[in-house]
């Protein structure tokens, strides 16, 4: 059973479906990634990374977090086997937001060649990756509204800017579907696409809905899913519908992924995304 947001996903072929990856034969085709992306509205890139370097990152980001509570201290912290006991949520903001988002190793992460040659190889041009870059961890069996991503495309947050800005998605870790991952509503950026040219759809810098059940009913579309390992990166357009299940991973443990944003240097650039990301900066 999925569920998101506690919301209990339809399971039938004409609302549930698999994302389609990237063959290899295309993984160098520059004109037919493009063509992939403006038909799905996203591509899924298997082993675009460097599995020891994505797990490297992984151990830190739950070391640098341990003293939290966040994950169980017996464990080896790069499992994110998640804490039973409370959360000290003062130490997890001050680990976060002073060490890891601002600190060094994050930022060579996600501007590591493996990711900044594929934009601009991909993009053709000098690239801008966005200073805000969000880190998400979910912890296994928490439901309810508000405890996985909401339905929402990235436009929304992004309109002092150019529209052509592309967001890459990494797992941070091995991510099954039981762990929560980020899901598309298939064809959904088409309809978006209209909308916002015909000014129909000028949406506050705000979720959709958590009901993910009623928005696939709503647009007669298949949420689409993937297992993922580390090392897979997802690059999506900002007008594609996404949202992520929740985490019932049965070993207790944590999905950790970023979200990290690249464009042509020379298109406008929404300046609110350039500092570091703060759990009070208002996006």
């Amino acid at each position: 059973m999925l569920t998101s947001n506690g919301y209990q996903l339809d399971e039938s072929p004409s609302r549930l479906g698999v994302m389609e990856e990237v063959p290899d034969a295309e993984r160098t085709d520059r004109e037919a990634l493009w063509a992939r992306l403006r038909r799905n509205g996203y591509l899924l890139l298997r082993n675009a990374l460097n599995r020891d370097t994505v797990l490297a990152f992984r151990r830190y980001y739950f070391e640098q977090t341990r003293d939290s509570g966040l994950v169980d201290e017996h464990s080896d912290p790069a499992l994110g086997v998640a804490g039973t006991g409370p959360i000290d949520l003062a130490r997890l903001r001050h680990a976060l937001f002073s060490r890891v988002v601002p600190g060094e190793l994050y930022r060579d992460f996600c501007s590591q060649p493996a990711i900044r040659d594929w934009y601009s190889w991909f993009l053709g041009a000098d690239t801008f990756l966005h200073r805000r870059k969000i880190l998400r961890h979910t912890r296994p069996l928490e439901t309810g509204v508000g405890t996985a991503t909401q339905a929402h495309y990235d436009l929304v947050y992004l309109r002092e800017g150019t529209d052509r800005v592309l967001s890459s998605w990494i797992p941070l870790g091995a991510c099954p579907i039981s762990r929560g991952g980020l899901m598309y509503l298939e064809g959904s950026h088409r309809r978006v696409l209209q909308e916002e040219a015909e000014g129909r759809l000028k949406r506050p810098a705000a979720s959709i809905t958590a009901d993910l059940p009623a928005l696939a009913d709503e647009y007669d579309a298949r949420w689409l899913v993937a297992d993922y390992q580390a090392g897979d990166m997802l690059v999506h357009s900002a007008h594609v519908v996404h949202a992520s299940l929740d985490n019932v991973d049965a070993e207790g443990r944590m999905r950790l992924s970023t979200d990290i944003r690249y464009q042509r240097r020379d298109e406008p650039i929404d300046w609110r995304w350039q500092r570091h990301w703060h759990e009070h900066d208002g996006l």
